[in-house]
């Protein structure tokens, strides 16, 4: 365990299951449609391709690059948009992947965004579910924990651009951001 972690709340194993299991999940739910996953970067990137290929079926992936934090710990409040998707999305099955969905303004405003595109249908995954922070209803399909109200790094999940590399979840001793 990292210096800076006071906890491990899912370990590499923990979270190689959930991603399985979802993956599995989603593959029964698309069997004979064309899936588009969309990744919301920086933090999904080692959840986006690990479930991709958990998916048994047709896969195709793009990612969006949204900010609301800055630095900080806290959501600002205000989404920017810093990379858009490459991909059309009119008419397609599309896959809104998220590392975790604490507040859910940032991730209201990307739905109600990639909405105006026309998709044939748009759901949501997370593998962290902060449900007890939640501000902005979301309606999530599929997700791999629920996640206590704590600051949570690891498995792409960041801290001033540390941290993602960790192989498992833990929680951020708070000195270290405070």
């Amino acid at each position: 365990m990292h210096d800076d972690i006071s906890e491990v709340l899912f370990s590499a194993d923990a979270i190689a299951g959930a991603v399985e299991r979802i993956g599995a999940k989603v593959a029964e739910d698309y069997a004979d449609r064309r899936l588009l996953v969309v990744g919301i970067l920086s933090g999904c990137f080692p959840f986006v391709a690990d479930l991709a290929r958990a998916i048994n079926v047709h896969v195709e992936v793009d990612f969006m690059a949204v900010s609301s934090y800055g630095g900080g710990t806290k959501s600002s409040g205000v989404v920017r948009t810093l990379k858009d998707l490459n991909t059309s999305i009119d008419g397609r099955e599309v896959l809104l992947v998220e590392d975790i969905i604490d507040t859910g303004l940032t991730l209201h405003y990307i739905i109600e965004n990639l909405r105006t595109r026309n998709p044939a249908s748009l759901e949501v995954c997370t593998l962290l579910d902060k449900a007890e922070a939640r501000a902005k209803k979301i309606d999530i399909k599929y997700s791999g924990f629920e996640c206590p109200n704590a600051f949570v790094v690891g498995y792409g999940l960041d801290y001033d651009g540390l941290y993602r590399n960790l192989p498992y979840i833990g929680v951020l001793k708070p000195e270290v951001y405070a």
